[in-house]
């Protein structure tokens, strides 16, 4: 197999639809990467990029061992006590006019915009595809934003709240997956000039093959379309007083209007704007919690390494521990390769560069950006934690379900909890406000002893609190003990100025948005180009392909609505969508490596092998207790593994050996 891969040579150039090698005089001088000396070539890219994930996986490191232990000082702030206090002003309260129109305002022009820039597209390429100038700044934004969705601004600072930094680890494996998809799967991509990554299956394996991956993308994406729009929305309505039906159908036909009117290019522009809002917000809010946590960042990180927050690296061998260096470089290698280069939510996003030089330097913009912004949001979490331990925290956060629950206990025994948790908090507090005041008069033995009270006290209120979702449980079976979803909506609803609150709010539909728009826009094109145009209407012109992917989209979108409507999902299915996808995506991936690297492999050694290790790994996932991210790799292994085998009983394959 030929990548058009030259390690040590000039950057290679390519248009769209041809791969040239290196040998060749340059064709187009976008596919030169200009104005960075050092980044001559793609070596040299790769290299630097490959150089950004260790520097942050050994900043990482240092964090966690410097704020893991407690006998290491942190700088000191100024004079003993000074920055000790009263958390600051709270405002408080629900949506109020200015934060309406911030919020409508930001989400509905962000949405007409796309609309009416991509209104006119008849072009089957163009829709599909999106405008051959885009650059890969716009490509890059376009990748981060579909992966990024709602769940990650809404839930991820949660993660950081009750388990510290440890989830960063799960993106260990991106950028190293990001080198490899830009170097092997996006120049065979853009050779074949395909619209989506299965026909190149087709191609190489047969339709049978092409249609096996079309149809487990289809089934994967299309449950995760309606979760994208149900997750916010449960949340959102709860916390807000929204009707929860109404929230779903008026994001959902949002979104479908405008990604039905401009198909790819509309998703790209408007992803844009979309994340200019989120991380307006994020940032806003980020910058007012630091200024309302009534200490340093240093002893802010103090605080939180001694609860066990900055746990940012783990090298544990534990096979049953989810997240640590080795889950997160292995398993998580081969869930980023197979997501970004088998999904066509994500293959859509690149292949819409013009040029390939473009399209991989929009993937390198992300394996570069992506630690750092989980790293971001996770660390938000942990200031959150560490502010709730100067503020009294509620019970629980979710407290539309508490409020319910106090209303029907009987025996009233949840109030009397919180009573006790409340007088917990409050000792916390002083004994944190001691420790802070002896770390800073250098006086160890004082320091020592105010922490190790701070940390009891902290188990009592870890007690309380577990006590009273037991209890709230036994009576209501149905209410979900998992809280952490509402931190960081109750931190914006009791603590940030109304139009900053609006903002955050917009910034968590344009986040589900994103998402659900480039979701929609490939389920739409899948549907199209690998089922309707290949097995129905092979010949036909742009006018009724384009029309009939936007029916395709409309109906995807209709699905999504309908499944976030009426399947009655709850909280925990969010994290089952991230199982589910590591349980298909191993062997999903192994299609594409049997077909990108083993070239005397057939379609029928590959189709059966699929099917196999599916099945192991089906029954795998049932009888053992192992972290969900190594399913990707042994799914992968398996099929290749037993493709092989296969093949050793048929012919060679030698018709598309080529491709």
């Amino acid at each position: 197999m030929n990548s058009s891969e030259d390690n040590a040579g000039p950057i290679e150039p390519s248009g769209r639809g041809r791969l040239v090698t290196v040998a060749e005089p340059p064709a187009d001088r976008r596919d030169e990467i200009t104005g960075l000396p050092a980044l001559r070539t793609w070596r040299s890219v790769y290299l630097f990029v490959f150089n950004c994930f260790a520097l942050w996986v050994l900043l990482l490191l240092a964090l966690t061992l410097f704020y893991s232990h407690h006998d290491i000082a942190a700088a000191a702030i100024g004079p003993a006590g000074a920055h000790i206090g009263a958390s600051g002003t709270t405002f408080g309260g629900q949506l109020n006019l200015l934060d309406y129109v911030v919020l409508i305002g930001s989400v509905v022009a962000i949405a007409a915009y796309g609309a009416w820039h991509t209104r006119r597209h008849r072009n089957l390429d163009h829709y599909l595809r999106g405008d051959e100038n885009v650059g890969w700044l716009t490509i890059g934004i376009s990748v981060a934003a579909t992966q990024a969705s709602a769940i990650t601004f809404i839930s991820t600072p949660g993660q950081g709240y009750e388990s510290g930094l440890d989830f960063v680890q799960n993106y260990f494996g991106m950028p190293l997956a990001l080198i490899v998809i830009a170097a092997v799967f996006l120049p065979i991509y853009r050779r074949l000039n395909v619209y989506t990554a299965y026909e190149y299956l087709g191609r190489r394996f047969g339709t049978r093959t092409r249609l096996l991956g079309a149809a487990l993308f289809l089934m994967q994406r299309g449950l995760a379309a309606g979760i994208t729009i149900y997750a916010p929305a449960i949340i959102l309505s709860t916390v807000l007083g929204w009707n929860l039906g109404l929230t779903i159908i008026l994001s959902g036909l949002l979104v479908i209007i405008y990604t039905v009117a401009g198909g790819s290019q509309a998703v790209s522009l408007t992803q844009k704007w979309q994340m200019t809002v989120i991380f307006g917000g994020m940032l806003a809010a980020f910058a007012i919690l630091l200024m309302k946590i009534p200490a340093s960042i240093s002893d802010s990180l103090t605080v939180a390494g001694a609860f066990k927050k900055i746990n940012a690296i783990s090298f544990s061998l534990d096979p049953n521990r989810r997240y640590t260096f080795w889950t997160g470089l292995l398993g998580g290698f081969f869930l980023s390769l197979s997501y970004f280069g088998c999904d066509q939510s994500q293959v859509q996003r690149y292949l819409s560069g013009s040029s390939l030089r473009e399209s991989r330097l929009g993937l390198m913009f992300n394996a570069v950006l992506k630690i750092p912004m989980q790293f971001f949001i996770l660390l938000l979490g942990v200031m959150l934690f560490v502010f709730y331990q100067f503020e009294q925290p509620p019970l629980f956060f979710n407290q539309a379900a508490w409020r319910e629950a106090v209303r029907h206990d009987p025996g009233q025994k949840l109030q009397g909890y919180e009573q006790e948790y409340q007088a917990a908090c409050a000792q916390k507090k002083q004994y944190l406000v001691q420790w802070l005041a002896a770390k800073h008069a250098g006086d160890a033995p004082a320091e020592t002893a105010a922490r190790m009270r701070a940390l009891a006290a902290q188990d009592r209120a870890n007690t309380i609190r577990a006590d009273a979702q037991a209890r709230m449980q036994k009576n209501d079976p149905g209410v979900k003990s998992n809280d952490a979803d509402y931190v960081f909506v109750t931190f914006i609803l009791s603590h940030l100025p109304h139009g900053l609150i609006g903002l955050l709010i917009a910034a968590f539909f344009a986040a589900a948005l994103q998402s659900k728009s480039a979701e929609l826009n490939a389920l739409g094109t899948t549907t199209t180009v690998d089922f309707y145009r290949h097995l129905f209407k092979r010949e036909s012109n742009d006018a009724h392909f384009v029309a009939a992917s936007r029916w395709f989209t409309f109906f995807w979108g209709l699905v999504a609505i309908a499944f976030a409507l009426f399947a009655h999902l709850v909280e925990n299915l969010i994290q089952a969508i991230n199982i589910v996808g590591s349980v298909f995506y191993g062997v999903f991936l192994a299609l594409f490596l049997v077909a990108f690297f083993l070239k005397h492999i057939g379609g029928t050694a590959v189709f059966w092998a699929a099917l196999t290790a599916q099945v192991l790994v089906f029954v795998l996932y049932f009888s053992l207790n192992i972290s969900y991210l190594w399913y990707n790799l042994i799914g992968c292994a398996a099929c290749v593994l037993l493709s092989l085998m296969i093949q050793a009983f048929l012919p060679p394959n030698r018709q598309t050996a080529n491709l």
